[in-house]
């Protein structure tokens, strides 16, 4: 056919032929080695061609047959009479119905309640989030925050592929940091001088005076605590010393008493030394010394708890020039004040106007002095400072410095930033006016983050500089807050020495991010045994995977237990779904995640059960989601598609590498059990065991055998191998012990049982002279040891114990018997 009007076949013969049958061979022919479906109209010639035959050609024909019915379907289009025509015209359609996707919920501090998430600006999220102030170890309290932080980051950029943009501070200027740093700079100072044994034994009791009377008039219980403990060592390195200088000891022995009462006392010393030279502390880069280490510290920590950096960091030293002109911005707009060289926030000022209101997030806070006066420092809670401001709820945008202190210029004079009013100058200068989310812990919401919010809204002039604001959670301590006093203040990198990053993570993502997580024994033991959980499914399906098929292999037929599964599978799926859309909820979502493991672990033994290989890309499926689950919530690092790495180094994938040597040496192995089986060789089989249950797991290797099934071979990690190891010899000794511990106590049994036999009745009561005076020709006793006769019921009792030892002593008789 054509679609131009050219013929399909040439004129001539063809056409010249009458007789319908060899028209029907010569077309068939010519269209044998020709398209007959050239086009989508009959040319005239299909048409001419079409009129000669009358009938379809014979079904031999194949080719020109095909072409008869083609025509003759075009030919009934053609015609609008055609009852053909109808059914060859596109049935409407109808779109499905649907079901309601769900969307993005997070729980928002400034509504508490959970809103739809909506960016501001497309698909790009700005988000800022404080950071720690660095004077001191990163402490589990401090990982609340950050691995949480890193989780809901992970989560909204890898699996709900948002555009994020992530800014975090450091504050290196504050007054626990120059405190700090004052203290710690001057306490170097006097060891650099290295004072004799009397001199420091003069100076620490001076700086225990002041100390204790402290600790007279401390009324929080954790700190009174905290100070006693600190005294008793005082105590404790004060009396050797004492004796040692009282009794005239040579210095070679007092010198070393004396650096123990320094090093316990140290605390105390600071503050002494603190109080008596620290207005002498002038030079800036003093103060920087200090955080500066910290804040390397810190890094480390982040990074050995694999959370992800910031895209940019700010530092509040490198801000100052920035933060100064927010405040001028701030004065000038109506909403500070200059006193005595410092700066306040005019709070009632600000909630005066219309559209703008001072304590969003906790206005029932407003007025709570001692919350107040935390946020304004230790060095900036002074009387005099406090008479400066108009109003007790105002708050410091700078501080004029005082002797002891680090400075800048300032429009006001010598000064330094107010804590809050850093996080508003750095966020604002790089994120601008508004910011999709800040976030923080739950402590910072008043009075920091009220007031950075007041004072940033008074820069821009606006009432949404954040639109959600995220909290996390508390952290307790086995259920206690966490304080030194209380002897439960855990780093990170104690915390890291007792568990792996991985636990630590996967404990946090077993509790939900805004409410408390208690840290304890219990927490991270189930966070142990999650990983173990999934780490034996993740190696139970690459032993699955590594069966040999061939290519078509791989494929195979669904039966129900497969169908089954795989409903089940997209069941979890949707649900982990829609947890992470209800604020993040990574809790329901590790449970969903466990329970679909559940199932795929019943589905690969009822295979295995009944001999039969468990489906390998359905399997195959689950382990590669589940494993992309954990790499977006951070607990797995690297690109190995299942399952948890295993040494990989310098780019060595250690699975991929020895894995087919482990294979050979495996199957080698089974190959020789059998052997030995077969010829009853039971030294080889025990040196199979010994390769297995011994050699093997010092290289992180595990084998487990299964009757009837190949070997399972398993990369494990080698600590992991060794401590179960451990765990089973101790399994076995314990069984061992307890077995021999029943045998001796049999033996002591039948021991005594003995010895009780061999006792005649009538000598059974007779040594018993502290409880009867009389007996009877058969040794059965009349009357107790007062001279009473012995009641009936009494007698009675006793006729019954009598009569079971005189058959106990006819059997060991009938036992003698025998044996002679």
């Amino acid at each position: 056919m054509s679609t131009s009007g050219e013929p399909a076949f040439e004129y001539g013969s063809l056409l010249q032929i009458n007789e319908e049958a060899t028209l029907a061979v010569a077309l068939n022919d010519y269209l044998t080695s020709r398209s007959y479906l050239a086009g989508f109209s009959p040319s005239q010639v299909d048409q001419k061609a079409f009129k000669l035959l009358h009938r379809p050609p014979d079904p031999q024909h194949v080719h020109a047959l095909r072409w008869y019915r083609h025509i003759a379907a075009l030919q009934q289009d053609l015609n609008p009479e055609s009852s053909m025509k109808g059914k060859r015209v596109q049935p409407p359609w109808s779109a499905p119905a649907g079901t309601d996707v769900p969307q993005l919920r997070l729980y928002n501090s400034l509504t508490r309640a959970k809103e739809p998430f909506v960016p501001q600006n497309g698909n790009k999220v700005t988000w800022y989030s404080c950071g720690p102030t660095v004077y001191d170890a990163s402490h589990m309290g401090h990982a609340r925050s950050y691995i949480s932080f890193d989780i809901l980051r992970r989560i909204m950029k890898d699996y709900f592929k948002y555009d994020i943009f992530y800014c975090m501070n450091i504050t290196d200027i504050d007054d626990k940091i120059i405190k700090r740093a004052r203290q710690t700079h001057l306490l170097d100072q006097y060891k650099e001088k290295k004072p004799q044994a009397a001199q420091i034994l003069q100076d620490v009791l001076s700086a225990r005076g002041p100390f204790q009377a402290n600790l007279a008039t401390t009324a929080d219980p954790d700190k009174k605590q905290m100070l006693e403990r600190l005294d008793a060592a005082v105590t404790a390195a004060l009396q050797p010393l004492q004796a040692a200088i009282e009794g005239k000891a040579a210095p070679a022995v007092v010198q070393p008493l004396a650096q123990v009462l320094l090093e316990n006392s140290k605390d105390l010393m600071s503050d002494f030394l603190d109080k008596q030279f620290g207005s002498q502390v002038t030079e800036n880069s003093i103060f920087s010394i200090l955080p500066n280490y910290w804040e390397g510290e810190y890094h480390k920590d982040m990074e050995a708890l694999n959370v992800l950096p910031p895209d940019v960091l700010t530092r509040v030293s490198e801000y100052v020039p920035e933060i100064v002109e927010f405040v001028k911005k701030v004065v000038s707009n109506g909403y500070g004040y200059e006193s005595n060289g410092s700066v306040y926030f005019n709070t009632s000022k600000f909630d005066a106007c219309p559209h703008h209101s001072y304590a969003k997030l906790v206005p029932e806070a407003v007025g709570d002095q001692k919350a107040l006066e935390e946020g304004e420092g230790d060095l900036s809670i002074s009387a005099d400072r406090l008479s400066e401001k108009k109003s007790p709820n105002d708050f410091a945008l700078w501080k004029a410095s005082k002797p002891g202190e680090p400075s800048w210029d300032s429009p006001w004079g010598k000064g330094r930033p107010g804590w809050h009013i850093e996080c508003s100058a750095m966020a604002g200068s790089i994120l601008g006016e508004s910011m999709d989310i800040h976030g923080g812990g739950f402590d910072l919401r008043f009075p920091h983050h009220d007031n950075e919010l007041a004072q940033s809204e008074a820069f821009f002039e606006n009432d949404y500089w954040v639109r959600y604001f995220l909290h996390t959670g508390h952290l307790t301590i086995a259920g206690c807050k966490m304080s030194k006093s209380l002897k439960n203040f855990i780093t990170i990198k104690d915390a890291l020495a007792k568990n792996s990053a991985r636990q630590l993570r996967l404990a946090f993502l077993m509790h939900s991010w805004k409410d408390t997580l208690d840290y304890s024994s219990n927490t991270m033991e189930s966070a142990v045994q999650y990983e173990k959980f999934m780490n034996e499914f993740f190696l139970n399906v690459k032993d699955i995977m590594r069966a040999p098929t061939d290519l078509t292999g791989r494929f195979e037929k669904w039966e129900t237990a497969e169908v089954e599964l795989n409903n089940s599978f997209y069941d979890r799926k949707s649900v982990v779904h829609e947890a992470l859309c209800d604020n993040v909820d990574s809790r329901t979502a590790m449970e969903e995640m466990r329970v679909l493991v559940g199932q795929s672990n019943s589905y690969i033994a009822s295979k295995k059960s009944a001999k039969l290989r468990p489906n390998r890309m359905l399997v195959e499926s689950v382990a590669v989601y589940l494993t992309n689950m954990l790499k977006i919530f951070g607990a797995i690092e690297g690109s190995e598609p299942i399952g948890f790495p295993m040494g990989q180094s310098q780019n060595v994938d250690l699975e991929s590498t020895v894995m087919p040597y482990l294979t050979v040496l495996s199957n080698f192995r089974e190959e020789v059990r059998k052997i030995a089986r077969e010829q009853k060789v039971m030294e080889l089989l025990q040196l199979c065991d010994v390769v297995r249950d011994d050699t093997l797991p010092d290289l992180g290797v595990r084998l487990e055998d299964h009757e009837g099934l190949p070997t399972v071979v398993k990369l494990v990690d080698k600590e992991t191998l060794l401590k179960e190891r451990e765990d089973k010899k101790q399994v076995e000794e314990d069984k061992k012990r307890k077995k021999e511990e029943a045998a001796r106590k049999k033996r002591e049994q039948e021991v005594a049982k003995l010895a009780k036999m061999k006792v005649p009745p009538c000598e059974m009561f007779l040594t018993e002279t502290d409880k009867y005076s009389k007996f009877d020709e058969t040794g059965f006793p009349t009357h107790d040891v007062d001279g009473k006769e012995l009641s009936k019921g009494q007698a009675k009792k006793l006729r019954k114990f009598y009569e079971a030892q005189e058959k106990l002593h006819n059997e060991y008789l009938e036992m003698n018997r025998n044996g002679n």
